[in-house]
């Protein structure tokens, strides 16, 4: 599988490392899983390091509207995210996936997983 996941509730937190070829199939089952846990509110850091997206502009804009769903449902509030990723088109992943989910949350890129998770202890703190 493309995206491994770990749900930790006693931390509020949710681990993601993508590696290899990821498709949305292999997105909306991580958020699926995410939303079936009951994680949403959960602090989360994505490791997309050695992630190569396959995502045609349908797609991306399907996982944008997919959350953005989630954010207008007043029942679902998302915890910080921060995504570690180092190429460009990572990078512009991230961004469009920022602006087309329009969610109120914090969100940060980083390019190292260290920054990431002291960005997301100072957010959880």
């Amino acid at each position: 599988m493309p995206i491994n996941w770990t749900i930790s509730h006693d931390e509020r937190l949710v681990l993601a490392t993508a590696e290899g070829l990821v498709t949305l199939p292999e997105i909306e089952e991580y958020f699926d899983s995410v939303i079936v846990a009951g994680a949403q509110p959960y602090a989360k850091l994505f490791d997309g390091t050695n992630m190569e997206l396959h995502l045609t502009d349908n797609d991306v804009m399907a996982v944008g509207a997919r959350v953005s769903a989630y954010v207008n449902d007043k029942k679902w509030t998302g915890g910080p995210a921060a995504f570690v990723v180092t190429t460009r088109v990572n990078r512009e992943f991230v961004r469009r996936y920022i602006n087309l989910s329009a969610s109120p949350r914090q969100v940060q890129m980083f390019e190292t997983v260290e920054k990431a998770r002291a960005w997301l202890g100072e957010q959880q703190g």
